[in-house]
Order: structure tokens, then sequence, then C-alpha cells
């Protein structure tokens, strides 16, 4: 049985003040969780590093969130924005970075287990280390079938992840802007990330 606006203004009348602050702050509440249910999530991602390693994180975060159905934005300013060059070849250093053991992506699987420890004074004293240390990882992930940069980035602007490349970024290392992929959604600056940001359910810097 429906309830006419009469009986509703009737019935709150009626009400303790108490009550009618209860009610009032469920109904608030209800609206609330509604309206929070029913909007699209944003996800903002400031890039700012531009190796092999580094690229991974921003191109699956952002394809995830957009396949999840969130707007998603990618910021990518100083080295990052090397990412979004046409030609696309990132490289990585083990050189300073403790975290990263060696692993051999071919023989048994004794072999592969075994983590290389390097020690820096090696790294930096070996001519074509990092050359060596990028085709590792290279053939580890497609061991792993892992999929590459290219793919990724190709995913994100197939699923309209927005791509803003940062001016400022651009005039300072002398780029041109032909050197970069068509797909770029904007040249910006640090203003147009805030207005991103600022509304973001999720923000984050790689």
């Amino acid at each position: 049985m429906s309830t006419t606006p009469e009986a509703g203004n009737q019935a709150l009348s009626g009400m303790t003040q108490e009550a009618l602050d209860q009610w009032f702050d469920q109904r608030f509440a209800d609206n609330m969780a509604a309206q929070k249910e029913n909007r699209t999530r944003k996800l903002s991602i400031m890039v700012t590093k531009g190796t092999l390693d580094w690229a991974y994180p921003p191109f699956i975060i952002g394809s995830t969130a957009a396949a999840l159905g969130w707007d998603a934005t990618l910021f990518f300013t100083f080295y990052g924005l090397a990412l979004l060059k046409k030609d696309l070849k990132p490289h990585i250093s083990p050189l300073g970075n403790p975290a990263m053991p060696m692993k051999m992506p071919f023989g048994p699987k004794w072999f592969q287990g075994i983590e290389w420890n390097m020690p820096n004074v090696l790294m930096a004293g070996i001519p074509g280390f990092e050359s060596v240390a990028t085709s590792l990882m290279k053939q580890t992930l497609k061991n792993k079938g892992v999929a590459p940069i290219t793919e990724l980035r190709d995913l994100c602007i197939e699923a309209d992840v927005k791509l803003v490349a940062c001016q400022m970024t651009v005039d300072l290392f002398g780029w041109e802007k032909d050197e970069f992929i068509p797909e770029i959604s904007d040249w910006a600056g640090a203003a147009s990330y805030l207005t991103s940001a600022e509304d973001a359910d999720i923000s984050l810097y790689i």
C-alpha cells in the first residue's frame, strides 16, 4: 500500500526530535551510500620513472582499473614520459638496487633458482652489464608469460585510459611531440594533474 505525501508528513510531525534526527541521519547515510555506489570511481597516477621494472606498475594498474569500469588517468612526467615515446626501449639496471637479485631465465630449475647477488662494484665495472640485465629480465618476463610494455600500453589506449604528457618535461629535455605516440590525451602541466587527482578515489605516485 503506497503512502501519500500528506500521510508521510503527518507521520514525521508525530515523531520526537530524537527520532526525527535518527530518521534524517539514516536517510542521509542511505543517500550518500547510493551516490557512492553509483558514481564512477577514478584513479590518478603520476608516472615518474621510465625503466623496464618501473614501467609495469602504472600500465598494469591503469588497464586493470579501466577494465573494472573506472576512469583512469596516467600523468607522465620527467623520466616516466619516455614510456610514451614511439621508440620504446626501456632498460633496467640492478646497480644500486639491492632488492633485485639476478636470476637466470635459462638452464635447469636448480640453476634458475639461484639468486645472483652481484656487488655494485662488479656491476659498475663491467661494460654492457645493464644491457645484459635488461635482456635477462625480458627473457624472464617472456618465460612467465608477462606481456611486454608495448602491449600493456596498447591495452590502456584501447580501454580509454587517459595518457597525459607533462609539457614542462618535453620542453626541459628538448624533445619533440612527433617523438611520442599520437594517442596522448593531453599535453599539460601540474595543474592538470592536480585537477585529476583532486577527486580521484585513489592517487598514486610511481
